[in-house]
């Protein structure tokens, strides 16, 4: 597990140029099956892949200038002098100021073009993409227009989606709109060549579908009506989790909760376009919070935390049903953590998807525990830790107090317990958990780049229920060693995968 924007960079994030088509090569080597990536969507204000200005459109800070320059769109002159970016961290604010003008440049560039088979390509781009694209492309131009405030903060006209006030703004953002659908062009050109580079080798991608989408999004501004909304666009329900391992006060996510009734009436019609599009771009897809689609935690959109919520059901017996009719069988993998009910065990165990087991919590407590290898089902997918969890030497190494949720004696019963089920004395704890997933009964396993590397907390992904810092961990050139590959081809071999 690898996120696309913590690929090493000259150019502040990870991106889709030289260094993506070295990490396949490195899983390849390593005779893996699978790269899982995060949400590959626009991300906006705290850097989330989570929290996506759309549900359709590509994050384009992850696009390569190398590859713009390779394909035209800019001259290597453009790229002669890039600022220093710090070493195994994104700073976001540095990146965007450095790429947003190098992507306008090759805009400017391109409406210049007269290559007719060029002109001829994002011709068919738009029009294919054309149910997302139009209402995304004008959603972006209104809200560079509007100093990128939230649409709940637009004059009501556009906010509202007043016909005469979007035919107004469409002519009037026109280049911005043009603009918009060009980053997206690339986006789409850039990731397919590398995705068909890595299926070649028989390395497949697994997605990632995030349940709820952002209020701040093209998807709820152009379709209220499939959200819980008042009238004046303001969420009357919004989502998160009760009190948790994570958080005593529950997770307060913010995102609006849809409206099911009203989806229902339209055949599901906005999710069978979601998943549709989301299986051209990937092979498997991750479905996150899996349990919301049995019954979701529902909070008064007023509430600061999530404390006062309630459970509502959720018909996703009938959502899946209805996307299997659509789409053929789904190949999902289900995020099936948290509070799980005996409703969402037959809604997972209905369509046959794989849960998840993850090793960092098999040992709080006892033999027992689900998420223990002696106790993994074959169809269910392994993982040392996940983008939420603490890295494996990160939670190995926690002192109560310092960035830990458990208390002293937690944390010293845990670690004599995992030393005693992994039989080590935690010189390698990373490659200890690697091998318990890789030799168990599950049939995938998975482990983030970090517990390969053996990095602690300060390569942490994210941290659940914080705003800030999260998302911003970045491999360092040399990171895909064939030392590293060799010791995983070595495991993968012995367990039969």
């Amino acid at each position: 597990m690898l996120h696309p924007t913590s690929l090493p960079s000259n150019y502040g994030i990870g991106d889709f140029g030289d260094e993506a088509y070295e990490f396949v090569d490195f899983l390849v080597s390593a005779k893996q099956t699978y790269w899982q990536v995060l949400p590959l969507g626009q991300t906006g204000f705290g850097d989330s892949p989570y929290q996506c200005f759309s549900a359709f459109a590509g994050n384009i800070y992850l696009i390569s200038p190398a590859k713009l320059v390779a394909d035209g769109f800019l001259s290597a002159d453009d790229l002669a002098d890039p600022p220093v970016f710090p070493e195994g961290k994104v700073d976001f604010s540095a990146m965007i100021d450095y790429k947003l003008p190098l992507l306008r440049r090759a805009f400017e560039n391109f409406r210049q073009t007269e290559d007719e088979e060029l002109a001829e390509l994002f011709r068919l781009f738009c029009q294919f993409n054309a149910f997302w694209l139009e209402d995304y492309a004008l959603f972006r131009a209104i809200k560079l227009s509007q100093d990128q405030k939230s649409w709940q903060e637009w004059d009501e006209p556009l906010k509202l989606r007043d016909p005469d006030a979007l035919r107004r703004a469409s002519r009037e953002l026109d280049e911005e709109i043009f603009a918009q659908k060009f980053y997206q062009f690339v986006f789409f050109k850039q990731w397919d060549a590398l995705k068909t580079y890595a299926n070649e080798q028989g390395l497949l991608i697994v997605g990632d579908v995030p349940i709820f989408v952002a209020l701040d999004s093209s998807d709820v501004w152009c379709s209220p009506s499939q959200f819980k909304l008042n009238e004046d666009g303001s969420p009357r329900k919004v989502a998160g989790v009760p009190p948790d391992y994570f958080s005593k006060t529950g997770q307060l996510w913010g995102n609006p909760i849809y409206n099911w009734e009203n989806m229902r009436r339209d055949g599901y019609g906005w999710w069978i376009s979601r998943v549709r599009f989301t299986l051209k771009l990937v092979d498997i897809v991750r479905v996150d919070h899996f349990r919301g689609f049995a019954a979701s935690w529902e909070v008064p959109g007023g509430d600061e935390t999530a404390e006062n919520g309630e459970w509502v059901d959720v018909p996703g017996m009938e959502l899946f049903r209805t996307l299997r009719l659509a789409l053929g069988e789904l190949p999902f993998w289900a995020e099936d953590l948290g509070v799980i009910t005996p409703d969402v065990v037959e809604l997972r165990d209905s369509f046959g998807f794989p849960g998840m087991r993850i090793l960092q919590f098999g040992f709080g407590g006892d033999t027992k525990n689900i998420d223990l290898p002696h106790n993994y089902i074959k169809n269910c997918v392994a993982f040392t830790g996940t983008h939420d969890n603490d890295t494996t030497v990160g939670w190995f190494n926690s002192v109560a107090g310092k960035g830990s949720g458990r208390d002293a004696e937690q944390i010293a019963k845990e670690r004599d317990f995992c030393l005693k089920y992994l039989n080590t004395d935690g010189a390698e704890i990373h490659w200890d958990f690697v091998r318990g997933v890789w030799a168990s009964v599950a049939d995938t396993a998975i482990a983030p780049m970090q517990d390969l590397l053996g990095l602690g907390n300060p390569a942490r992904m994210n941290l659940p229920a914080t705003t800030s810092g999260n998302w911003s961990w970045q491999c360092k050139t040399g990171d895909f060693s064939e030392e590293i590959a060799e010791r995983l081809r070595e495991l993968t071999e012995i367990y039969g995968r």
